[in-house]
């Protein structure tokens, strides 16, 4: 249910219904000659799109706006948002949302930028609502790395990177129509890992990088299909995880008063 269709006389009933709010976070932010602006808000709508409607989420509308690295920032039609005006707004919003009594909160994200800000914000807001719970999503982290190779989707490479064919043949599979990669688009490898641990790497401009990376002409509909379903059944399986913990927390709770 999404609550931006809702007339004001239906809403008591809506949130008394609903399970969860979902937030969807995107950015407008470029991603190469071959991918629209708007990548990250398709793919935030997109996969809140595919939530288990049995699990009753209340569905907000997408953030459009996030802050953007410096390795983006500076390429036109990306518009960058300061990360306190951010932080301040994103508290505005799911303060709005807790007013209404919901107290499980999925922040559904698809930009990389929105991950630190939206857990200072979760951490924020459950400081003042004790019994709040926010679940942060990233899509992309919804399949595992192996599973493009063990699916046999891309040659040579994970696919994984900002532009790159993981995250656009996503986006192929919700709008076909706006991934269009070219002859003359030039087909980029970023670095290998410095390490299996994970790390933060934070460079303006990095190695293998033209405002996107990756070797684009794998981009493909069968590509994006998998990678979609297989990140839309680990979100519903996580997220059906998450509530029947919240259930039976409750229920304990209740049991001991």
């Amino acid at each position: 249910m999404k609550i931006a269709n809702l007339h004001g006389r239906q809403l008591d009933a809506a949130v008394k219904e609903a399970n969860y709010a979902v937030l969807p976070l995107g950015s407008l932010e470029y991603h190469g000659p071959h991918s629209p602006f708007g990548t990250d808000q398709i793919l935030a709508e997109g996969f809140a799109d595919l939530l288990d409607p049995s699990g009753k989420p209340l569905i907000y509308p997408v953030v459009p706006y996030a802050p953007c690295p410096g390795k983006t920032s500076d390429y036109t039609g990306t518009i960058s948002v300061r990360p306190e005006v951010y932080i301040a707004y994103l508290t505005d919003v799911v303060e709005g949302i807790c007013r209404l009594g919901l107290r499980n909160i999925v922040l559904l994200n698809a930009h990389d930028a929105n991950m630190g800000p939206s857990r200072t914000v979760a951490e924020a807001v459950t400081g003042r609502y004790k019994d709040a719970s926010f679940l942060l999503i990233n899509w992309w982290q919804m399949a595992a790395v192996s599973f493009c190779e063990e699916q046999g989707l891309f040659q040579g490479t994970a696919g994984r990177g900002h532009g790159g064919p993981y995250e656009m043949s996503a986006v192929k599979a919700f709008r076909p129509e706006l991934v269009a990669v070219t002859a003359e688009d030039e087909e980029l490898d970023a670095i290998s890992p410095l390490s299996s641990l994970p790390y933060v790497l934070v460079e303006g401009t990095p190695v293998g990088w033209s405002g996107y990376t990756g070797r684009i002409r794998q981009t493909s509909l069968a590509a994006g299909q998998a990678i979609v379903a297989e990140a839309a059944r680990n979100m519903n399986q996580l997220i059906h995880n998450w509530l029947e913990m919240r259930r039976k927390h409750s229920a304990g709770e209740r049991s001991q008063s």
